[in-house]
């Protein structure tokens, strides 16, 4: 049986935080050989700032060797199943989309306070296949269950100081949206959540190439403007689970760490 990538206190900060720090997840070799990929795909050069046009650049579609590896190594795994519940969710097959940010003096435009929506309302009202990038943004739901995100994660594949735009985390926030989500059910809504958990704390998500947050799905983040030298790259996927959260479980039948955190916004843990 594999040890436990997270301690009993890392689990219960998670529960009360929203988030625990995962440091070395990954081998920085798997970083440095997929940060090699995406600034090629950048058409940039790493060693000339002048060709840092834009202060973000968004690359998708990394499901290649070391974006595989780095999202299933034996620690995540392990980690995955004491947040989320052995059996519960589904085997990353990549890393998604990777916002790239490059120092720059332009605003971004892209650092509101929310938590990332797990679905869109058509989805429930189409028999095919749906053009997510036409869709409006009002229709994009979240709901009490965290359909189609069991956890929100950030892998570092650069060393992420203070002034190179660590994402910023609302600490507890993720306690404050079930009794603001529960009403709407399964329909879900879609969200504001930059009113509702502004008088939490702020932590920002630093770290080495390697290191991985591991953060509740109803944690409120942000980005911020890169402020530093060196560009970050950073992808912050999904985990995808085998079924929703189960707030009503037989007694004695354990809750996940994700699934007691909403009851404690609820007040029912």
């Amino acid at each position: 049986m594999a040890l436990a990538a997270l301690s009993g206190e890392e689990v219960e900060r998670f529960v009360a935080d929203g988030f625990v720090k995962l440091a070395g997840a990954f081998p920085r070799e798997l970083a440095d050989e997929g940060r090699a990929m995406l600034w090629k795909a950048t058409g940039k050069d790493p060693d000339d700032p002048t060709t840092w046009t834009a202060p973000v650049v968004r690359l998708g579609g990394f499901g290649h060797r070391p974006f595989y590896l780095a999202a299933n190594t034996d620690r995540l795994h392990c980690a995955y199943d004491q947040l989320v519940g052995r059996g519960r969710w589904v085997e990353p097959n990549g890393l998604g989309t990777f916002p790239i940010r490059f120092p720059h003096p332009d605003d971004p435009g892209d650092t509101g306070w929310h938590v990332d929506a797990g679905f869109h309302i058509a989805e429930d009202e189409s028999d095919g296949p749906l053009d997510y990038a036409a869709l409006d943004i009002a229709g994009y739901r979240t709901n009490i269950y965290s359909r189609n995100r069991a956890l929100l994660m950030l892998f570092l594949f650069s060393d992420v100081g203070e002034d190179d735009a660590p994402t910023r985390v609302r600490v507890g926030s993720h306690l404050d949206l079930p009794p603001l989500l529960e009403p709407f059910g399964e329909k879900g809504i879609n969200i504001d959540v930059d009113a509702p958990t502004a008088h939490r704390p702020v932590a920002l998500a630093t770290g080495r190439a390697g290191d991985v947050y591991l953060c509740h799905p109803f944690l409120a983040h942000a980005a911020q403007p890169h402020r530093g030298s060196t560009p970050k790259f950073m992808a912050q996927p999904p985990l995808d689970p085998a079924d929703e959260l189960r707030l009503k479980r037989p007694p004695f039948v354990p809750y996940s760490p994700v699934e007691r955190a909403v009851l404690r916004g609820l007040g029912r843990e």
